[in-house]
Parts: C-alpha cells; sequence; structure tokens
C-alpha cells in the first residue's frame, strides 16, 4: 500500500481503518506500557541539566517541526540566550553522535540537522540517543543555556522542561492510532503548547495557529537569487523528499508556476539513485531539505524556503513557560 492510499485512509474511519483498528489496539497498549515505565522510574529518564525544549508531533508524518524549530531558536537567540539545537539525524548513513556543521553532508548528519545548521547560526549535534547529543554540544560549547529538541515528544529518555506540539492542517486525521490512523500516541495528551495549521486540535495546552507560506525568492548553491515571480510561465520540474510532497506543489501553483512534472519521492530520499530532471522543463525546483542533498550533484537546483507565521502570544509564552520573561 502506498503512503499517499495509507494517509488518505487515515482521514476517516472507512472500512480500512476499522480492519486495522485490533492492530491500533496493541500498538496503544504497548505505547502506554512504555510510559509508564518511565513514570515508575524502570526505564530512566535523564536531564540535560538546562532547560530543554522539545519540539514534535503526535501523527506519522511531516507536521511542519523543523520550521518551527528554527523560529523557536531564533526567538530564543533574539532575547540574549545561547540556544543549541539536538537532533536524532534520521536519514543519515552514519549512526554516531556528531556534530552538524554548515558544510556537514546531509547523509552524514541527516537532512534536517544540515538545514538548521545552515540556517539558525546554533551549534547542532546529532545522536540516537538525543541525551548524548546533549553532552557533546555542551562540552563542545559549555555557555549554552537552552536545548532545543528537533523531533522528539516520544523520545522520553531525555526529560524536558517545555513540550510543544505542531499539527498539520489534517489535525489528529481519524482519530486511531497506528496503523489505524495518524496518532503515534493517544491525544490529547498533556503538552505545555499546541501550533496548528488545521482547527485548534482538542485538548487543554495553550493553541496557536500556524500558517505556513512559500518565501518570495528561491536561492541555489552558487547564491544567485530568483523571485518566484520570475518563474512564472517557465515550464519547472518539482521535486520534494518529504512528508507531504503534495502540499509544496500545492503551494508552487499557487504562486502562479507551472509544473511541467511534480516528483513526489521518499521522505528522506538522498538522491543517489535520482534519474534527472526532465527534459522538457526550464529549471528544477525543490525544498530546502531537498537541496541540502541536491545540490551536491545540481548546484543550479532552485531552493524555495518555507516559511511560517505564528499567532501572536505564542512567543511570549514559550518564555513563560521556561520562566524566562524575569530573566530575560
Amino acid at each position: 500500500m502506498s503512503s499517499s492510499s495509507l494517509r488518505s485512509a487515515w482521514r476517516r474511519r472507512g472500512a480500512l481503518a476499522w480492519a486495522l483498528w485490533p492492530v491500533s489496539l496493541l500498538y496503544g497498549a504497548l505505547v502506554r506500557l512504555r510510559r509508564l515505565l518511565y513514570a515508575a522510574g524502570l526505564l530512566r529518564r535523564q536531564h540535560a541539566g538546562i532547560p530543554v525544549v522539545v519540539v514534535g508531533n503526535v501523527i506519522a508524518g511531516g507536521a511542519g517541526k523543523t520550521p518551527v524549530t528554527l523560529a523557536v531558536v531564533r526567538d530564543l537567540q533574539q532575547r540574549g540566550l545561547a540556544v543549541g539545537i539536538v537532533s536524532r539525524g534520521y536519514g543519515r548513513s552514519t549512526d554516531d553522535c556528531r556534530e552538524a556543521k554548515p558544510d556537514s553532508r546531509a547523509d552524514s548528519v541527516g537532512d534536517e540537522p544540515a538545514l538548521l545548521a545552515r540556517s539558525s547560526g546554533a551549534p547542532v549535534f546529532v545522536a540516537r540517543a538525543r541525551i548524548d547529543a546533549v553532552r557533546a554540544l555542551r562540552a563542545a560549547y559549555p555557555a549554552t543555556q537552552v536545548i532545543v529538541c528537533d523531533d522528539g515528544l516520544q523520545h522520553l529518555a531525555l526529560a524536558r522542561d517545555v513540550e510543544l506540539c505542531v499539527f498539520n492542517d489534517e489535525g489528529t486525521g481519524n482519530g486511531f492510532l497506528l496503523p489505524a490512523g495518524p496518532l503515534r500516541e493517544p491525544w490529547p495528551r498533556k503538552v505545555d503548547l499546541v501550533l496548528h495549521a488545521g482547527a485548534r486540535p482538542s485538548g487543554t495546552a495553550p493553541a496557536y495557529a500556524l500558517r505556513r507560506q512559500l518565501a518570495r525568492q528561491a536561492h541555489n548553491a552558487r547564491g544567485e537569487r530568483v523571485p518566484l515571480a520570475a518563474l512564472r510561465g517557465q515550464p519547472l520540474h518539482a521535486l520534494a523528499a518529504v512528508a507531504r510532497p503534495a502540499d509544496f506543489f500545492a503551494m508552487l501553483r499557487a504562486q502562479g508556476l507551472t509544473l511541467a512534472r511534480a516528483e513526489a519521492l521518499p521522505d528522506h530520499y538522498n538522491f543517489e539513485s535520482w534519474g534527472g530532471m526532465d527534459g522538457a522543463a526550464s529549471a528544477l525546483v525543490c525544498t530546502e531539505k531537498d537541496a541540502v542533498k541536491l545540490w551536491t550533484r545540481h548546484p543550479e537546483a532552485w531552493a524555495v524556503p518555507l516559511e511560517i507565521s505564528i499567532a501572536e502570544g505564542f512567543f511570549p509564552a514559550l518564555a513563560q513557560a521556561l520562566s524566562l520573561s524575569s530573566k530575560h
């Protein structure tokens, strides 16, 4: 079954969702058991020693966590704080703990950490166990005051001070757990803050609207920039190796761009076996996440950044949750 057909099934409680529902009960029991083991201290949580913000989601697939992580880091930096970022580094060929630097290859650190390292100005470390990444980061950058974990809501081994849950416009879908629905764990559950691109999800946590849009300019590995408007009227080859590629294509078309080909590839795809640009297209456009891998072979590809805007009040609420308002 393709990911698109499964995602379609997750939007409603149809025949396929109900057929998978018994399996989801077993999955849910395992999720609850794991939480109980951590709550009882049989599985160990470890704290970073400084405040930790975890940005994550409870649904399978993309919810826009990395742009939110970047926005959170920039706000904390503007408050005068030294911020560090940790991540698992999905999609990388390595398995050790290492720093993701602005010039790091995505295949060695992961595409999202590579993007964060290039865009944030903050130190970024990756490790399977996030606490290992935290310790390595603090050893290399001892002045760090706050850690932001990009994706890690279910990584309970890392203790956290603030949990931020991000929802895309599909919300909680049909409300079932995997594989009958999109939920990685039951919702609602206790978190500190919620960001939502669609309707406000259920729950008691303070929730703020999130809007995603493309930047007005694209850029390539050569340092060149072009307004998106200048690409109108040209046949473009658009590609996206993200969780929801159709969203990227829809946003390009909404900008009046003509897609000669819209090529969806698996999330975290490394482009080693990619067949190349459609001969009928005049230019190649991609997401920023894909560009950190694609540029090694196609530096001329235009990366179109994804920008987010967050409802007023969110960042003061985050500072208050971290008890920063009176300190900075």
